[in-house]
């Protein structure tokens, strides 16, 4: 039964995309994203807050990755980036887009369905992902690792991605002018390589449908954290608990670390299990904290899930 459902599912996605634009409807992306409870935006992904986003930032990627491993996914990391503004973190929202290498026929039936939905017709495709961009959004490519004539944007079109984004991109593939796209002022970008030849021989052939960036798979709609370490993709419906779970590791690694300075506490103490004198100890420093990361109520909900 399951096997059915995803097989009508894909069905309706390929028919939509192919018998009328490069997107999917709105109850497509929906049924493709069934965990989600939260707001949508119109086309149908999953509206992370704003404020788990601003959370997210100070989360580590090996938090993150530990948190989505112990769910059970295991592909939601991609490493070994060229990095606009390597010190620089980013997180936002992913709209996908998936490129290929160019078939002249499946070009022009996918470019007349996308003009017929009211898409731009005049210059190339790889300018439509960048027009449904909304602020928080990033821009997240598969490029098949193309580097040479694979350049999906220069910096004209990065001017007009942080215009509507407030963010940047994470591409599975190049870009061209990165002189230029780094005098882009809040701009940044993941990208597999640097090449000054244009675009060629690709085709766009989806936005917002699954697609694959190296060793992961990315959702419409997913929350992105990228830093000098890598990319992870979080599910929306995890990213919550991945960052609650983060921030109390981070609670957890600050106690522990303030103990062992004040000698209260040995290094081989804190990184074991700890006894039942350092939970209670652990327990009365968090009620007397005043700077914590998430709300006193997500804490002690939190707290009461936790088995020590």
């Amino acid at each position: 039964m399951k096997k059915t459902i995803i097989y009508f599912l894909f069905l309706h996605l390929t028919l939509s995309v192919r018998g009328q634009d490069v997107a999917p409807t709105r109850e497509t992306i929906i049924a493709l994203t069934p965990l989600w409870k939260g707001e949508r935006f119109a086309d149908g992904r999953p509206k992370v807050p704003d404020e788990l986003l601003e959370r997210l930032r100070k989360v580590s990627i090996e938090e993150a990755w530990g948190g989505l491993r112990s769910r059970g996914y295991h592909n939601q990391f991609e490493g070994d980036w060229t990095i606009i503004s390597p010190d620089e973190v980013m997180t936002g929202r992913a709209v996908t887009a998936q490129y290929m290498p160019l078939r002249p026929d499946v070009d022009s039936t996918l470019r007349a369905g996308g003009i017929k939905a009211g898409r731009n017709s005049a210059g190339g495709t790889n300018s439509w992902p960048i027009d449904v961009l909304q602020e928080g959004d990033i821009y997240v490519a598969d490029g098949y690792g193309k580097i040479a004539d694979g350049t999906l944007i220069g910096d004209i079109l990065a001017n007009a991605i942080y215009t509507n984004s407030k963010r940047g991109v994470v591409f599975y593939g190049s870009v061209r002018d990165l002189r230029g796209i780094s005098e882009v002022e809040g701009f940044n970008g993941w990208v597999k390589g640097y090449d000054p030849s244009f675009i060629q021989q690709m085709m766009l052939t989806s936005i917002n449908t699954p697609i694959r960036i190296g060793r992961a798979t990315v959702m419409p709609g997913d929350a992105v954290l990228a830093n000098k370490y890598g990319t992870v993709f979080i599910p929306a419906h995890l990213v919550h608990d991945i960052v609650l779970g983060a921030e109390f590791i981070m609670l957890r690694d600050e106690f522990g670390k303030q103990r062992i300075k004040e000698k209260k506490y040995t290094a081989g103490d804190i990184d074991s299990r700890w006894t039942a004198e350092i939970r209670e100890d652990f327990l009365e420093w968090l009620r007397a904290k005043q700077d914590l990361p998430m709300s006193r109520e997500e804490l002690d909900n939190y707290m009461k899930q936790r088995n020590w």
